[in-house]
């Protein structure tokens, strides 16, 4: 791509009203535009990186069985209140309106209830089971407040996953093999050596839950970590008998910020039997299905990955989700040798399938141009000028 021909501009000022660092690089950088609290777009660049996070996460979620669907995001009350989960005194961050024709209906935060109701129409044996089902999708949440840029929005997209399995067993032995697609994740979107396994609460679901939390002066978590296993303790569930349930002490565990990137449950049969979600096992007696919901959000991810590699005026993208593989900046690009030995680069490189970003701009300064290269992110750079003909 010539960047003469991005539409986008790079910003010398942060903008005034972000406070968290990956905001205003973001938006300094020419990948997001804000559109009002709590909501962002992704300009071309931006979603050039979104896109390969969601690549990544989608190939990982494939290997294990997943299959990719699309809900839609307006959702019908009446299975909401059979799961007791549409009263705003129960779920205080739902975005709701009402229908021209009559009655209301919601955005949706979370789609376990959907799902499940999809899922009567093509389960009945237990040979029906297990089923991996997972999305791409836009969520709407009604933060109080959205100050952490595009790691906390009120709209977002997230990969939501559910299972559906026969029993308990068969439900522990895929969350397993989930576990380790999300470390396959962080591992390649280049976080994965300061991204722990932690626990946290099951809730009414089980005893533990499992996040995935990066460390991260900017977090809104408080984690305990053992470096040693490479684990770590969500603050809200860190007591004597969580330790010793896991085999840790006091004295071997760090208290780091973090910033949770994933999460996994073990959701039981509650959303099976509220909704009426059964199978026929090999007796032909009728059981609940038992499910597991597993959640990442791209645009967290991808704010959290600024967060982790950027400096006041620079962001160093990793190279398994930039934008482009390569950058090359022209300079002197008046002189006709230089212009040709650049264009010449570009043709070859795009030619052997590389994905390149030439600053080809006329009357932009070397000093404007490497600044401006800061900001994009990409590591891997040729310069093109006279004294490196």
């Amino acid at each position: 791509m010539l960047q003469s021909q991005l539409f986008t501009k790079t910003k010398k000022e942060s903008p005034k009203d972000e406070v968290s660092n990956n905001a205003k690089l973001l938006i300094r950088g020419g990948y997001i535009n804000k559109e009002m609290s709590g909501v962002y777009s992704y300009l071309p660049l931006g979603l050039m990186v979104l896109n390969n996070v969601i690549d990544i996460i989608r190939q990982e979620m494939n290997k294990i069985g997943g299959q990719e669907v699309l809900m839609g995001s307006l959702q019908d009350p009446s299975i909401w209140q059979k799961t007791d989960r549409w009263s705003d005194e129960k779920v205080d961050i739902w975005f709701k309106s009402r229908l021209n024709a009559g009655g209301e209906v919601g955005l949706a935060n979370t789609h376990e209830e959907p799902m499940v109701m999809m899922m009567k129409d093509h389960v009945n044996s237990y040979k029906d089971l297990p089923i991996y089902t997972y999305q791409f999708q836009n969520k709407f949440r009604n933060e109080l407040r959205a100050k952490s840029g595009i790691m906390r929005t009120r709209e977002f997209i997230m990969k939501d996953l559910y299972s559906f399995s026969t029993s308990q067993e068969q439900l522990d032995e895929f969350y397993e093999s989930v576990k380790q697609a999300y470390v396959n994740i962080f591992n390649r979107c280049g976080i994965g050596e300061k991204t722990y396994v932690t626990f946290a609460s099951g809730g009414i679901f089980s005893k533990f839950s499992h996040e995935f939390q990066t460390l991260c002066e900017a977090g809104e978590d408080t984690i305990y970590v053992s470096e040693e296993k490479h684990m770590a303790i969500n603050q809200e569930v860190y007591n004597d008998q969580v330790l010793k349930d896991l085999g840790l002490e006091k004295k071997d565990l760090v208290e780091k910020k973090s910033i949770e990137v994933g999460n996994i449950f073990k959701l039981g049969t509650k959303y099976a039997n509220a909704l009426g979600l059964t199978y026929a096992d090999q007796q032909g007696k009728k059981q609940d299905v038992v499910m597991g919901s597993y959640g990442i959000g791209p645009g967290r991810l991808m704010g959290t990955i600024v967060e982790l590699n950027s400096e006041e005026n620079k962001i160093t993208w990793p190279k398994q989700i930039a934008p482009f593989d390569v950058h090359i900046i022209g300079v002197n690009l008046e002189d006709e040798k230089v212009a040709m030995k650049a264009k010449e680069e570009y043709d070859k490189l795009t030619a052997s399938g590389k994905k390149v970003l030439f600053d080809d701009r006329e009357n932009t300064s070397a000093g404007q141009k490497f600044a401006d290269a800061d900001l994009i992110g990409i590591s891997e750079r040729i310069i093109i000028g006279k004294n490196s003909l």
